[in-house]
């Protein structure tokens, strides 16, 4: 992990700035805040990397017990506005090239079939490329192979989908690794999630390793960095410090929530602003401050911007 990282870390539990443009917390269930009101005072760690993991342990277990108490009627609906906000985004418009989990109900991830299958349309779609997930092994290894038709996706032992090894055509997939061109944009899945861009995965790292390898691999090859957007539902973004961070974890750029688009880096703000460029509301959006080192705000804005039509 490189030192600029490890400052963004130390800075992601500052104060936090406030933007008052549509302003808001999510409507936490019952269990939702009680889980909070347990875990909401272990934010210092030093370097007991023991400790943090136990307690993203313990943290995976009670956001599980959430998100299997949602009703199935509720959860079709964050789903069906999430897709939506995505769908309707000028930065998703605009992004070419785009890596995206495929969601697994039984996990209760975000659903993206919608996404998928506007993605896929091809030309319709405006020539977007699209990279799915496939694991390797146990060690966290994990691929972002080219899928053109949807039946290039099999079970695998897990019961998810995933590209196989092989297209329809017979032919090895792409791997994002070797492509020529950059990434614009990863949809990202997780179990839970806070303003300051902390991401907390199933523990298996594969997310985590496979981002870090492609922003060394984006760097080297002197290319934009792609923005990292996180599918959440309510009931998933904590509050600051809940989750704990070990420097192996790759923070993200913005959320996505039934409530809106909640900007986290500056190249998110960035994206953002570009909506409301012609409005005076525009000059707001700018992080806490925009110099940065490694282009994220010193001090993590919590707000939600609603969806804007572009």
């Amino acid at each position: 992990m490189t030192m600029m990282m490890k400052q963004w870390y130390t800075r992601a539990t500052a104060t936090m700035a406030l933007v008052t443009l549509q302003f808001h917390r999510p409507s936490f269930s019952r269990l939702s805040q009680q889980r909070l009101t347990m875990t909401s005072n272990t934010t210092n760690y030093g370097d007991d990397l023991n400790a943090i993991f136990n307690h993203k342990r313990m943290l995976r277990t009670q956001v599980k017990k959430v998100l299997k108490a949602i009703e199935p009627s509720l959860r079709s609906q964050q789903d069906h506005d999430i897709q939506n906000i995505i769908l309707g985004a000028p930065w998703f418009k605009s992004s070419l090239r785009l890596c995206a989990y495929i969601s697994c109900s039984a996990l209760r991830e975000v659903d993206t079939s919608k996404l998928l299958s506007e993605i896929l349309k091809g030309p319709a779609s405006g020539g977007k490329k699209l990279y799915v997930p496939r694991v390797e092994d146990k060690n966290s290894h994990m691929r972002m192979l080219n899928i053109s038709p949807i039946d290039d996706l099999v079970v695998n032992s897990m019961d998810i989908l995933e590209p196989a090894p092989v297209d329809s055509d017979g032919n090895a997939p792409e791997d994002v690794m070797q492509a020529n061109d950059p990434v614009d944009l990863f949809l990202l899945p997780g179990l839970a999630f806070d303003r300051s861009g902390r991401r907390l995965g199933r523990g298996g790292g594969y997310y985590d390793t496979f981002l870090e390898n492609y922003q060394d691999l984006a760097k080297t090859r002197n290319w934009k960095q792609p923005l990292l957007v996180a599918l959440s539902y309510s009931e998933q973004i904590l509050e600051e410090g809940v989750i704990p961070i070990t420097p192996s974890d790759v923070p993200i750029d913005a959320l996505v929530s039934p409530e809106g688009v909640i900007p986290i880096s500056t190249a998110a703000f960035n994206r953002v602003s570009q909506v409301l460029a012609s409005s005076s509301i525009a000059s707001v959006l700018q992080p806490h401050n925009s110099s940065s080192i490694d282009s994220r705000p010193s001090s993590p804005v919590d707000a939600v911007y609603p969806f804007i039509p572009s």
